[in-house]
């Protein structure tokens, strides 16, 4: 694919992409971020998309990366709910640290691979059996345990506080 081509397809599907992302969110803010990560990862991608089936990969990218998103938001917001008692009930140092934890915590698992991401957080967010997930990403029951086990190492590598 070429520069132009690729800006052809930007200037015909971004409007549609973000109207898309937008629909289902209710954000225009993220749903602008996501269409330009949606056209960043096609770029990324150019060699590899077919260009008769272009369309539903934007669209099909744009749908896992609003799903992501919403899993990685759900994982801040109940992380805080379960702490937010504890956070009242502790000194000032404490409120901080659990702060710089959060931050740290969603930032590693923003960094993690895509395919580990996204089977963690189906079993700990939507607490899917590993067989559910095999189930819905069409893999072996095998492959999720290694993608889980590669996410839990990614984790204990990355994460500094030891709780």
């Amino acid at each position: 694919m070429t520069l132009s081509e690729f800006k052809s397809l930007f200037d015909q599907y971004y409007t549609p992409i973000k109207n898309f992302l937008y629909y289902k969110s209710g954000n225009i803010e993220q749903s602008e971020d996501i269409a330009q990560d949606v056209f960043m990862k096609l770029w990324d991608k150019r060699e590899e998309v077919q260009p008769e089936t272009v369309k539903s990969y934007l669209y099909t990218i744009a749908n896992n990366m609003l799903l992501n998103k919403i899993r990685h938001d759900k994982v801040v917001m109940n992380f805080a709910e379960r702490h937010k008692t504890q956070q009242e009930e502790h000194s000032p140092e404490f409120a901080l640290e659990e702060k710089e934890f959060k931050a740290e915590l969603e930032e590693v698992i923003g960094a993690m691979p895509e395919k580990q991401r996204e089977v963690f957080l189906m079993n700990r967010i939507d607490e899917l059996t590993y067989k559910e997930i095999a189930d819905r990403l069409a893999l072996s029951v095998k492959a999720v345990e290694k993608r889980m086990h590669g996410a839990l190492a990614h984790l204990r590598e990355h994460i500094k506080y030891k709780i």
